[in-house]
């Protein structure tokens, strides 16, 4: 495990490929003067010692040692203790919708990245709660199982997207189905699931999985993202718009948000409907859900000591530097006289 304490530094990185073009234009500045200067076979001869290889050669020592130095000031700690703490949490499932009406731009940016954000805020405000994400559209499919790891969450979450599954539809039945299976703790007495969806062109008989999902001790909350109003689902390629999608009689499709579903749904499992417009208000009630539920002392282990690498950097960004010194721009005398090629 490994931790970047001053991420900040990273952009410094894009002043490396800079120096780099600037020591390139350089070059050919250099080159197009000495030829309008004097002859080629002239210039060798004035300059015999002169080589282009020894400037190339210090320009790339430069880059590593300025790379070096930077990734110094950021500071890479690696994890060397992990332990066994206890904490206290629910268990807390995400449901992400990524059929292509989640494509529709009715809510800024579209419904997916605006469901992908909700998300993403939610756990940065979580504390001690497990989670878990899955992803469904005509079939649910696991994204990341019951895990108190909130950085690989984030990293799953903002993968995914409606190319994942192949087949289209909304299957919030099996979505529900398949969170049933995360809930590995019989002694966890508060289960809940997170259905992010536009609740359009649902499969199955939800309410009555919803109202078995409650007899197993899962609270089911829908948020609904999306628009009554609706909008057209775009197809896109190289993100520039190509046309809208099209139904059967050439007409365009307009999709719209279902909250009557969502809701019914949450209304059957002891949850509630979220309306998910507003990214604040909707962390800020899904906070107040979760810290008024009973928590679950588990076990989790985590790296409890973390040792500074910065050292190591900087000690190979100051060695370059210093190789840096004895490389000079003009050819070693000790290869002229091996004549590696032969040369008179």
């Amino acid at each position: 495990m490994y931790l970047l304490e001053e991420k900040i530094y990273l952009w410094l990185l894009l002043g490396v490929p800079v120096l780099i073009i600037l020591f390139l234009g350089v070059l050919v500045w250099k080159k197009t003067t000495q030829k309008r200067f004097a002859d080629l076979a002239l210039l060798k001869k004035l300059s015999p010692n002169q080589s282009t290889f020894k400037s190339v050669l210090k320009i790339i020592v430069i880059s590593l040692a300025l790379v070096c130095m930077i990734i110094a000031l950021v500071n890479p700690k690696v994890g060397t203790k992990l332990e066994t703490v206890k904490r206290e949490g629910v268990d807390v499932v995400f449901a992400l919708d990524v059929s292509k009406s989640m494509l529709a731009e009715d809510i800024a940016p579209n419904r997916l990245e605006k469901s992908k954000q909700l998300v993403t805020q939610i756990i940065n405000n979580l504390a001690s709660d497990r989670i878990g994400i899955i992803a469904y559209a005509a079939s649910a499919f696991p994204q990341l199982p019951i895990t108190t790891d909130y950085a690989a969450g984030k990293m799953f979450l903002q993968s995914m997207n409606t190319d994942m599954l192949s087949s289209q539809g909304t299957a919030i039945y099996e979505a529900i189905e398949l969170a049933k299976t995360y809930y590995n703790d019989e002694e966890q007495t508060n289960r809940v699931l997170f259905i992010v969806s536009d609740g359009e062109d649902h499969q199955g008989n939800v309410k009555v999985i919803a109202e078995e999902a409650a007899k197993e001790g899962i609270k089911i909350f829908t948020i609904g993202v999306g628009s009554e109003k609706g909008g057209p689902i775009p197809i896109k390629r190289n993100s520039i718009v190509q046309s809208y999608k099209k139904n059967s009689e050439g007409a365009t499709v307009i999709t719209k948000l279902n909250k009557t579903t969502l809701q019914e749904i949450a209304n059957e499992a002891n949850g509630v409907y979220i309306e998910g417009r507003n990214t604040k208000q909707v962390v800020e009630e899904v906070t107040e859900i979760l810290q008024n539920m009973d928590k679950k002392e588990f076990e989790a282990k985590q790296f409890a000591d973390f040792k500074d690498q910065f050292q190591w950097f900087l000690g190979a960004g100051l060695l370059l530097l210093f190789l840096d010194i004895f490389l000079l721009e003009r050819k070693t005398s000790w290869v002229k006289k091996l004549n590696l090629f032969n040369e008179q």
